[in-house]
C-alpha cells in the first residue's frame, strides 16, 4: 500500500478490493476498456509527469475520471494512474502482437495507401480477417508480416532489444517512438512471453539467480541504481541510457568508468 504505482485509488475512489483496507472512499469494481491510441501516457496525475506509457491494446480498468483524464490500472501489471480518456475504447478481444520493432496501421491493404497511425513492438490488436499481405483490423490493415498471434511468442530478448538500436532515450518510454532502460527490457522481455514489470526497481527485485562478474551471458540483466542494461553478448551490453540519449550497444567496461554508482545486481532470470 505504500507504493503508490499500485494503490487502486485516487480522488475519493478505490477499487473494491480494497474495502478492507482503506476508509471514507466510493468503492467500485471499475469498467475495464482497452487502450484505442497507438501509444498513451500514464501519468501521476491528471495531465502531471508520466511513468509508463501503455500500447495500444493493453486492458485498463477504469476507476474514476477526472478533468478528461481517466484514473484506474493497467491488466498486465497492475500499474496505477490517470491516462486521457479519449485514448480509451471499449473493452475486445486481442488475436495478434506487433513482433517488429515498428510498423504502421493503412486506410486500405496497399502500401501506397495513406497511414493512419504508427505501431510499436508489442502492441495487440484483434484481426479480423487477411488480404493478401495485410491483416485487417477495427482500426485498419496491418501488414501480415508484423504480426504474430499472442500465443506465438518470440525467442530471443537480445535480438529483439537490438531492433531498438538508435531509439531516442525517453524517460518513462516504452515504445519505438522513445524508451527508457527498463522499458527496453520489459519490452524485449514480453515478446519473448516473459513476464517483467515496468520499472528498474521492480525488474531487480524479480526472482532470479545471482551472477558473479564476468560470468554474464547473453540476455542477463545488470542494475545500477536507478538503471538496468541487457548482456548482449561477451563484456558488451544493450541498454536506452541518458549519456548517448538513444539505445546503444557498447563495451561494458566503458560504462563501468562513466556510471560511478556500484553495481547493485547481475541477474541471469528463468530462460
Amino acid at each position: 500500500m505504500s507504493d503508490r504505482r499500485f494503490l487502486r485509488s485516487a480522488g475519493g475512489v478505490a477499487h473494491d478490493s480494497l474495502q478492507d483496507v482503506l476508509k471514507n472512499v466510493r468503492f467500485v469494481t471499475g469498467a475495464w476498456a482497452r487502450v484505442g491510441a497507438p501509444l498513451v501516457d500514464l501519468c501521476a496525475a491528471p495531465g502531471g509527469a508520466r511513468d509508463r506509457q501503455l500500447l495500444a491494446g493493453t486492458r485498463f480498468c477504469v476507476l474514476t475520471h477526472q478533468d478528461g483524464a481517466a484514473f484506474g490500472f493497467d491488466a498486465d501489471d497492475g500499474y496505477c494512474g490517470w491516462i486521457t480518456a479519449g485514448a480509451l475504447m471499449p473493452d475486445h478481444p486481442v488475436t495478434h502482437f506487433v513482433s517488429v520493432p515498428g510498423t504502421h496501421v493503412y486506410s486500405a491493404p496497399d502500401i501506397k495507401s495513406p497511414e493512419l497511425a504508427a505501431l510499436s513492438l508489442g502492441a495487440r490488436v484483434q484481426v479480423t480477417s487477411n488480404e493478401g499481405a495485410f491483416s485487417e483490423t477495427p482500426g485498419g490493415f496491418v501488414p501480415g508480416r508484423a504480426l504474430r498471434r499472442i500465443e506465438d511468442s518470440l525467442d530471443d530478448p537480445v535480438a529483439v532489444a537490438r531492433g531498438f538500436l538508435g531509439t531516442p532515450y525517453l524517460w518513462g518510454g516504452n515504445s519505438r517512438a522513445g524508451i527508457d532502460c527498463s522499458g527496453l527490457v520489459q519490452v524485449a522481455w514480453r515478446a519473448c512471453g516473459r513476464p517483467c514489470p515496468p520499472d528498474s526497481d521492480l525488474q531487480r527485485a524479480m526472482a532470479g539467480t545471482e551472477v558473479p562478474a564476468g560470468a554474464e551471458v547473453a540476455g542477463d540483466l545488470i542494475f545500477w541504481p536507478g538503471h538496468v542494461a541487457i548482456v548482449a553478448g561477451p563484456g558488451m551490453i544493450l541498454h536506452a541510457n541518458a549519456h548517448h540519449m538513444a539505445v546503444v550497444e557498447e563495451p561494458l567496461a566503458e560504462v563501468l568508468t562513466r556510471i560511478k554508482t556500484p553495481v547493485l545486481r547481475r541477474w541471469r532470470g528463468q530462460r
